[in-house]
């Protein structure tokens, strides 16, 4: 009975250290994006791209936030906020604008649960302006910051990289400008997530 016990325990471990190490499978789990994307790091980059009023992406959100305290020394976490419209265009700004004045890490949680669990639209400067000073954020910094040039560029730039990732819908995650995850709950996507950068590391040792 003992070794009937053992024999199953070890079967039960082989099985999980097994599904542990299997790698994603293209087409259910990742697709490829074609042309390949340069990154900005030589790192292993994981770009997210996000808007704070998608439900999904708050759903993620914790699992993200978790799994980036104890992320590999070797990748780099970049957000990139999504615009399909020109109402989010607003939101781009304020991040980056809480980015430039060191604010934006402060205020990303609050601002999921501003548009997802406070039901605070957030797309007017006036209105932004107003909600990051109440979490303690120099409203005139902060709206200099939203109103400058480098801020425009930033939020072009990151419209041209929604067309050159072909990105269709929020969350998507993008490995080192090739790996394309989307669609998966978030217990799944960060299981990927990881598969998926070993595989990134691989082909950079390689």
């Amino acid at each position: 009975m003992k070794s009937f016990i053992r024999g199953l325990v070890v079967a039960v471990a082989l099985s999980v250290c097994g599904a542990a190490l299997a790698e994603p499978v293209l087409g259910r789990d990742y697709k490829v994006l074609n042309p390949v994307q340069l990154t900005s790091t030589k790192k292993i980059e994981v770009l997210e791209f996000f808007f704070y009023g998608c439900s999904h992406c708050f759903h993620l959100h914790p699992f993200l936030s978790a799994w980036e305290k104890t992320m590999p020394k070797d990748v780099a976490l970049i957000f990139v906020p999504t615009v399909f419209r020109d109402s989010w265009e607003p939101m781009a700004s304020t991040f980056y604008a809480l980015e430039s004045i060191g604010q934006q890490q402060k205020l990303h949680d609050a601002l999921y649960r501003a548009w997802n669990e406070q039901n605070i639209q957030l797309m007017d400067e006036g209105k932004i302006a107003d909600f990051v000073a109440q979490h303690g954020v120099d409203r005139a910094k902060f709206s200099a910051a939203y109103n400058s040039f480098s801020m425009q560029s930033k939020v072009t730039r990151a419209k041209q990289m929604i067309r050159s990732y072909n990105i269709s819908g929020t969350p998507t995650l993008v490995v080192d400008g090739k790996y394309v995850i989307e669609g998966l709950q978030p217990e799944d996507t960060i299981r990927t997530l990881k598969e998926v950068i070993a595989m990134a590391r691989k082909a950079h040792k390689g």
